[in-house]
């Protein structure tokens, strides 16, 4: 198997989280600080320090992708990407309350809402870095799970049906190629196999009261007078609400 340190494990090994094994992250942690780096040293002599680095990061990149979301929200036109606008120096340099002979403050200017289990451990940091009120609501750590069950579960899957000679119509299954000599033919076969994909995805992956949608596109070409079939590309979504443990 192969795994590797995640955020989780740092905040176990700084003490903000007690849910799973700390040993585990320990060690996750101290393998990752012997990388070296391009001088040769190893990344970190102390886990906690490598901890800490790995919650800065995370930190320093949430930012930047709540600003950037911020920045394309913005009623005026910079001219600027929102995304270069977020990792400007001269934003970055705001954000540190930069003071010299040029005085430079910026931050996000609405509150930061802190969603998820493990919100109460890495938005206070971010809203600290944002320069702006962080709320916490008391039932955070589940609002991803209801969000989850509200939303739908969708499943798409897309075959082809090509005309490699006049009056053959070739589907592409996945188990291979399978010709018929006649268009409406072809099509009903290809959406038959994608509808019965797509429905048994989306039931797999928690979905109930299934709905399927089907969109054709299909390329004909006007030759002496007459349509002639290129291509058709077919579309069958799948979606549902999530079924609700019992």
């Amino acid at each position: 198997q192969v795994s590797g340190p995640t955020p989780s494990d740092a905040s176990h090994v700084l003490g903000r989280l007690e849910n799973w094994d700390k040993s585990a992250a320990e060690k996750a942690i101290l393998l990752l600080c012997r990388k070296r780096t391009g001088s040769g040293d190893v990344v970190s002599e102390d886990a906690g320090n490598m901890a800490q680095m790995i919650i800065d990061q995370l930190t320093h990149q949430t930012s930047l992708a709540l600003l950037e979301s911020a920045f394309a929200e913005e009623s005026h036109d910079y001219g600027i990407p929102s995304a270069q606008l977020a990792s400007h120096v001269l934003m970055q340099k705001g954000l540190s309350d930069h003071r010299g002979l040029v005085r430079l403050s910026t931050g996000l200017n609405i509150p930061l809402l802190g969603l998820g289990a493990s919100a109460p451990s890495y938005y206070p940091a971010v809203g600290d870095r944002l320069g702006c009120e962080t709320i916490l609501p008391e039932h955070a750590g589940v609002a991803n799970a209801i969000g989850a069950v509200v939303g739908q579960v969708t499943i798409r899957r897309s075959g082809t049906v090509t005309a490699p000679l006049e009056g053959l119509f070739r589907v592409h299954f996945e188990s291979g190629p399978k010709d018929f000599v006649e268009e409406s033919s072809a099509l009903q076969a290809l959406q038959e196999q994608l509808e019965v994909e797509a429905r048994t995805a989306a039931d797999e992956a928690g979905a109930q009261d299934v709905r399927i949608r089907v969109e054709k596109d299909v390329k004909k070409a006007e030759i002496e007078a007459q349509d002639v079939f290129i291509e058709a590309r077919l579309t069958v979504e799948a979606s549902g609400r999530p079924r609700i443990a019992s």
